[in-house]
């Protein structure tokens, strides 16, 4: 609430009205026409009443009015400040008002009134570039040591359920294992033949010139069961299985089930990752050989109309050529995989933080970040597997 100015205080008296015991009460006269007489203890304790004859007086004055504040003995800031706001109003619809005899006490201060400052917008000043990094810096640092006790509380969880195998929820597992394996089926087979047919397809212009066309085989084989089929399947993966693990968790977050769940005393992680995880671990080794199958179908096919490679021949160098390690290896980078997209789609799902916008952003940054951090140790396997002479 604004005050009056430090420089004109507000007096308790003025003129002869200092020997008065009491001050006279709030008054408003009408002198003249347009002229309104004030006299009296302007308190905020008379405000009620005055205030409302004094509206009255002004609406019959649209024009002009004068204020005689001659005979006022004492008004306080409250009373000003809404004196204050009346007045105004009606000097902007038009109505020319003065004011006439005022002690300069109060004069100064409703003068004061009129001229106070604007509040200025604080001033934000942009983030320099150190700023950002620190920023960024601790942002990692927090997020690190989140991921670390995530991972914590799934490693304890899992050695409690070995523990008491009972706890293990069998119809949960089996339930995720046809969610996330059988009804992926389809897109996984056809994505492979696909592949499969690629490269053999982009492999035979080449091998033609060299008369080197039984060489496909080799070309298939190493590329679908080392890399492709477990690459591409663990992808289609984390973006259909990782990001329903992040939208299912984050959704019972905003709707606070996880809260219910904790309060009767069901731990999230056994009842909502444990299972998810045990159930991708076993279904993507499997959808990873389903792939192999179907890419090394395709590429047979398309070896068979292109470079006039049978499927007997086809299969025959393949048994010989290909040797059991290659779909080992495969099999077991996809069981890798597995971990990192069941735990990543559930740990961005409990990092939720109580809105629906908030369960999609986490549910892309799922699919985001275990795409990305399998094709990283998709790289790392082929960098070791060649130093081991694999």
């Amino acid at each position: 609430m604004p005050v009056p100015n430090a420089n004109h205080p507000i007096p308790t008296d003025t003129g002869d009205t200092a020997s008065v015991a009491a001050h006279q009460p709030a008054r408003i006269q009408q002198t003249a026409p347009g002229i309104l007489q004030l006299s009296g203890s302007w308190t905020i304790c008379q405000l009620g009443n005055v205030m409302r004859q004094l509206d009255a007086l002004l609406l019959r004055h649209p024009a002009m009015v004068q204020l005689d504040g001659q005979q006022i003995q004492k008004i306080d800031s409250i009373v000003a400040w809404i004196m204050h706001t009346r007045l105004q109003k009606l000097r902007d619809s038009g109505t020319q008002i003065s004011l006439q005899g005022w002690p300069d006490a109060y004069q100064h201060m409703l003068d004061g009134l009129g001229e106070m400052p604007a509040t200025a917008e604080p001033v934000v000043k942009a983030a320099g570039l150190l700023e950002k990094i620190g920023k960024a810096t601790v942002n990692v640092w927090h997020d690190n040591l989140a991921w670390l006790g995530f991972l914590g509380e799934i490693a304890v969880s899992v050695l409690g359920v070995l523990r008491h195998p009972r706890r293990w929820r069998g119809r949960a597992i089996l339930r995720n294992i046809q969610i996330a394996g059988f009804e992926a089926l389809p897109i996984v087979g056809i994505t492979s033949f696909l592949l499969g047919i690629v490269i053999a397809y982009q492999g035979a212009d080449q091998l033609k010139h060299y008369g080197a066309n039984i060489f496909v085989v080799e070309l298939v084989g190493y590329a679908m069961l080392r890399e492709f089929a477990p690459l591409i399947t663990a992808i289609i993966i984390a973006g259909r299985s990782g990001s329903a693990y992040a939208a299912q968790i984050g959704t019972m977050v905003v709707t606070e089930e996880i809260d219910a769940l904790q309060t009767v005393g069901i731990p999230p992680i056994d009842l909502l990752v444990i299972p998810k995880l045990m159930a991708l671990m076993l279904a993507l080794p499997l959808l990873t050989l389903f792939a192999d199958l179907l890419g090394i179908l395709g590429g047979m096919l398309m070896a068979s109309t292109q470079l006039g490679v049978g499927p007997h021949e086809f299969m025959d160098r393949f048994a010989t050529e290909i040797p059991l390690r290659t779909l080992l290896i495969g099999i077991g980078k996809s069981v890798v995989f597995a971990m990192v997209i069941a735990i990543i789609g559930c740990y961005q799902g409990f990092r939720t933080k109580g809105n629906a916008d908030s369960v999609g952003r986490q549910t892309t940054r799922s699919v985001v970040q275990a795409i990305f951090i399998v094709i990283v140790l998709d790289a790392g396997f082929s960098v070791i597997f060649n130093v081991l002479g694999l």
